[in-house]
């Protein structure tokens, strides 16, 4: 099964994109699409769209598993990472790729084994379930290996498609 992980945001958007095969993983392509805070807000919205994308276009993943947003304070950047996530899921709805979704404790708990893991840990996790040669940055991008792992480990239990 191949999948494509993604961490959203409005800045940086990670994707991992990542094969499973009998409880092994192994990396494919990772990395971040960077937009640039000076650029119109439908500008980024579209690079992030393309980048999505052209991604899905490249692998054809049976999958996207994506990370639940959540927000406390700043209301103008939830709702613009909901802008980017939306045209996220468009991409993916376009391409007929299946999405699934996890919530932080779903995916550290999946990766780590602790719902309240550090940044670090989910990098150093990522490292070694794919067998990197070093940690992924920034930590999006791990953070988007992290979701594809998550979801290769759910797979075959009870997830969920939005």
């Amino acid at each position: 099964m191949i999948i494509l992980g993604v961490d959203p945001g409005i800045a940086t958007i990670g994707y991992g994109v990542i094969s499973s095969e009998s409880g092994r993983f192994n990396a494919i392509e990772y990395g971040a699409i960077i937009t640039k805070p000076h650029q119109l807000l439908e500008n980024r919205l579209m690079q992030i769209y393309d980048g999505i994308f052209e991604i899905i276009v490249r692998h054809r993943p049976d999958c996207m598993a994506i990370e639940e947003i959540f927000f406390n304070k700043n209301v103008k950047t939830a709702v613009d990472v909901s802008q980017a996530r939306g045209v996220i899921l468009l991409a993916a709805r376009k391409q007929d790729v299946d999405i699934y979704e996890y919530t932080p404790l779903q995916i550290k708990s999946s990766v780590v084994g602790y719902g309240r893991a550090e940044k670090q840990q989910i990098m150093y996790m990522t490292k070694l379930l794919l067998k990197l040669e070093s940690e992924p940055k920034p930590d999006d991008t791990a953070d988007a290996l992290a979701v594809a792992i998550c979801h290769a480990n759910y797979a075959m239990n009870s997830c969920y498609k939005i």
